[in-house]
């Protein structure tokens, strides 16, 4: 009987050794496989800031890229105040102050709930502008646009032959 309980141990610790080993290798192939965290300088040096971008502000309301895509904002929102308390946005764009203002009222859906129900207000989910509307900035673009529109595709209007 302890014989045999021997083996048990001695095959149990080739086991864990073995498990230990691979591990270990794993760990080494993966340590390989992940790009450093670390820029190309040092974490304590200061690193100097890309300068920021100028706001394109001519007031020209711009093309949409696709049917459903908000608006981007044509004019700098510099110092607006968007908090739970105030939205600065609502004091040209809200239904009753359009007239005034000249500016583009928001859509009626910006009046509605999630089921479609009419609000006498701006709907609390539409309240905070740029979480869909930004301010267009003159910048290069960050990836190459490939994007071709429909027209451009030879498509013709509904109903042309």
């Amino acid at each position: 009987m302890r014989g045999q309980d021997r083996f048990r141990l001695k095959s149990r610790r080739r086991l864990f050794l073995a498990l230990a080993a691979a591990m270990l290798t794993a760990g080494a192939a993966l340590a390989q496989m992940v790009p450093p965290l670390t820029g190309p300088v040092p974490f304590a040096e200061p690193v100097p800031a890309d300068p920021l971008p100028k706001w394109i502000v001519d007031d020209v309301r711009k093309m949409r890229a696709y049917p459903e895509q908000p608006p981007v904002i044509p004019h700098s929102i510099e110092g607006y105040q968007l908090s739970v308390n105030a939205n600065r946005c609502l004091s040209c764009h809200k239904r009753e102050f359009t007239q005034g203002s000249g500016a583009p009222m928001i859509s009626v859906t910006h009046y509605m709930t999630r089921e479609g129900q009419m609000l006498a207000d701006v709907s609390p989910r539409r309240y905070f502008c740029t979480a869909c509307h930004v301010p267009q900035a003159d910048t290069a673009p960050l990836v190459e646009n490939t994007f071709i529109d429909m027209s451009e595709l030879g498509v013709g209007h509904a109903g042309e032959e």
